[in-house]
């Protein structure tokens, strides 16, 4: 009886398609619907005048041409900009000193990775309803600030303020996530070269910028390639605190907001919402290849 099942079941494995693409089908559709149709959608559009409920007819470049006289796009170019120099520096040495300090396996280091873990899996508009109201102009923080004679601070309502209080929320979610990659990474780094290190005299900082800093070189700049590109394309946080307008006047705007608010509604610009996108990609890819060709010119 067991060696008929055996054949049997050989048998239906036989008939069975072996095929590689057959097992890469389902991955393969996923990407095409979401990832690539959605690019070349994006691409396309871009030279056209399309709007949300009318087809668009090509214009060429025009909507490019366009974009170099908006002022919003340039003020949400500038806060991009400055949103990726505020997060990334912060976000490549950060995370690395927070798992240099749950490194050690000492009783209860569990606890303290988890909770450093906790933001990277919260929801976004969790995380960022509670930092608006410890931020309003009545909330905890401006309470607090207030009680001990300093006054209360326009954090949602100053334009830079507001900026900063949203790349704070980025880089205190963004810590948890990037000490993971950390902590992989120093698991490899040999404890021969700190007693070496120890022993010629080198002290705690020492060793951290001759042995550490070396020996993950390539993490931090992965680090930084990954969180330049989340950085650039900065939506949730700014549009949470400075609401739907980017603020007063919309000095809060990034790029991706304006793709939002321009693309979006019964007669949202698709197409010039599909060009400020294209740009948006431009970049991103320009900072990753800015930060390889960095690292690169590094090792040489």
């Amino acid at each position: 009886m067991a060696s008929s099942a055996v054949a049997r079941a050989l048998r239906v494995r036989r008939q069975l398609p072996t095929s590689p693409w057959l097992f890469a089908a389902p991955g393969l559709l996923i990407t095409g619907a979401f990832i690539l149709y959605p690019f070349v959608s994006t691409l396309a559009n871009a030279f056209t005048d399309r709007r949300t409920l009318i087809p668009g007819r090509f214009v060429g470049l025009a909507n490019f041409h366009e974009l170099l006289n908006d002022d919003m796009f340039w003020i949400g170019l500038r806060n991009s900009t400055l949103y990726v120099v505020g997060v990334v520096p912060a976000l490549v040495v950060l995370p690395l000193l927070l798992a240099l300090l749950v490194q050690k396996n000492i009783p209860g280091i569990t606890f303290f990775r988890s909770a450093f873990y906790t933001p990277v899996v919260a929801s976004i508009v969790v995380v960022g309803l509670i930092w608006v109201w410890l931020l309003d102009e009545r909330g905890l923080v401006n309470s607090l600030l207030e009680t001990i004679g300093v006054g209360r601070v326009g954090f949602l309502s100053d334009q830079w303020l507001l900026l900063l209080s949203a790349m704070t929320v980025t880089v205190w979610k963004g810590l948890g996530y990037y000490m993971i990659i950390y902590l992989a990474a120093l698991a490899n780094v040999p404890r021969e070269l700190h007693e070496a290190a120890a022993v010629d005299g080198a002290g705690a900082i020492r060793r951290f910028l001759t042995v550490t800093v070396p020996a993950v070189r390539s993490t931090m700049v992965l680090v930084g390639a990954l969180s330049s590109v989340a950085a650039f394309k900065v939506f949730s946080e700014v549009y949470l605190m400075a609401g739907p307008s980017g603020g007063p006047a919309g000095e809060d705007t990034t790029l991706v907001m304006l793709v939002q608010r321009t693309g979006t509604g019964l007669t949202g610009r698709v197409g010039y919402a599909s060009a400020i996108s294209v740009v948006v990609f431009v970049v991103t890819v320009a900072l990753m290849l800015l930060v390889l060709r960095a690292d690169r010119r590094d090792e040489s």
